[in-house]
């Protein structure tokens, strides 16, 4: 894949993080790497994790409080990622494009102390990547579950990071779906050859079976929920 022009890059994760966990801080560390293997004309700026409204439609999310107070102290030892609350303060959920143009004005705006260091302008224009799983790519096919005109924008505008397990073959879900060809230029596809089965809904069972999920967390987040008895 050619190099892209001249860029200000930021990572965006969004999602539950319910709990946020060591593999989703690897998600951007990985995602810096092949930028600046792949992508030398980009800056990486750093990383944003974007936890989702309550109204999100999960049974088993936990209120949005506890969950930005965890993805915070997952972050806290991290130079790169940072925590924004702006999903959670919402009226309600938040589609994904609106999240990414709503993210894109304020980093022009230069109004909020979750956004990293803004860089310089002959760096180029900042722009934010969607950063995800290799199982959210393969979810832009699931029937009437993303809005198409919002799937086009995310791809095309923005581009998206796709974060790939040994094994998997992200590139032949590309090749099948028109869109995704059409832009795939703008999707980059990160394998990570360390094998990494961590998921939230695994910490969550772990726990809830008095389990312990010492390494897959954070010390702090482990300390955060057994502080306040969650997935119990």
């Amino acid at each position: 894949m050619a190099a892209s022009p001249a860029q200000r890059v930021i990572f965006l994760a969004c999602g539950s993080f319910n709990p946020p966990t060591n593999m989703h801080l690897r998600l951007f560390e990985l995602a810096r790497d092949h930028f600046r293997a792949h992508q030398p004309l980009s800056t990486v700026l750093g990383g944003v994790i974007s936890p989702t409204h309550d109204a999100y439609a999960k049974s088993s999310l936990i209120p949005s409080r506890h969950r930005l107070a965890m993805a915070k102290l997952a972050v806290s030892g991290s130079p790169m990622v940072r925590v924004s609350d702006w999903e959670v303060k919402q009226e309600g959920w938040s589609r994904t494009r609106l999240v990414l143009d709503e993210y894109t004005m304020l980093a022009k705006e230069g109004k909020v102390d979750w956004l990293p260091a803004m860089g310089t302008a002959d760096q180029g224009p900042v722009t934010f990547k969607l950063l995800c799983g290799a199982d959210l790519l393969e979810s832009f096919a699931v029937p009437d579950l993303w809005n198409k005109d919002d799937l086009t924008t995310i791809v095309r505008d923005y581009g998206i990071v796709v974060i790939s397990r040994e094994g998997s073959n992200p590139e032949k879900f590309i090749y099948n779906s028109d869109l995704l060809t059409k832009y795939q230029n703008n999707i980059h596809i990160v394998t990570e050859w360390i094998a990494n089965e961590v998921s939230s809904t695994k910490i969550r069972t772990a726990v809830r079976r008095g389990n312990s999920v010492k390494y897959l967390v954070p010390d702090s987040v482990i300390e955060y929920i057994e502080k306040n008895n969650l997935y119990a």
